[in-house]
């Protein structure tokens, strides 16, 4: 999908890799393991993205670490770009279909920094006629990658309209904080 906008297979395999895990470092040897690409293209792409501010470089001790620059300029938006080549955001596209008829699926940001939520957050939101038994399925095997619960909700659209105008304090909650849409568009899930 981004290939034709960037061209190196390289810089768009090492920004998935920080953009899914931004709170990970990593050196040259592990990026080289994690993405399957050549030494030496790794090395030229992680000086473009540190020259660039993308990434961070540190030394330690014989390594160079890099970590993503959660203070770049564009951060929230390539992180919105990247998050739908999470797996949960590919479960859910790959399986449209059979989720039912989605008229909405809002994804926090919480989600994609990894960031710990309480207990009356959710991660996700699913309007419209969901097969629960699907999106159940979905989230179960994602959340063994995640490494822990992944709170979401469904409700029907009608529900939804009703909560939002009657400025549900859960709706409004979530309709406040940073989302990435994964299904419909976000002008009308605000609406």
């Amino acid at each position: 999908m981004l290939k034709k906008i960037i061209p190196s297979k390289t810089r768009i395999k090492i920004l998935t890799l920080f953009f899914l895990h931004p709170n990970e470092n990593y050196y040259l040897r592990r990026v080289v393991r994690e993405i399957d690409e050549e030494v030496n293209a790794v090395k030229r792409e992680l000086d473009i993205l540190e020259g660039e501010k993308v990434l961070h470089k540190e030394r330690r001790l014989n390594k160079v670490f890099y970590t993503i620059n959660k203070n770049y300029m564009f951060y929230d938006e390539f992180l919105r770009i990247f998050s739908k080549f999470d797996s949960l955001s590919q479960l859910i596209h790959k399986n449209h279909s059979k989720l039912g008829k989605i008229k909405f699926i809002a994804l926090s940001t919480k989600y994609t920094k990894r960031l710990s939520i309480k207990d009356d957050e959710v991660y996700l939101v699913i309007v419209g006629i969901v097969v629960v038994p699907e999106i159940a399925s979905i989230i179960t095997e994602v959340e063994k990658e995640f490494g822990r619960e992944i709170n979401y909700t469904v409700m029907p659209e009608d529900e939804f309209a009703f909560r939002k105008k009657n400025n549900d304090p859960f709706v409004w909650k979530f309709l406040k904080q940073p989302k990435i849409m994964l299904a419909g568009s976000e002008d009308d899930f605000l609406k």
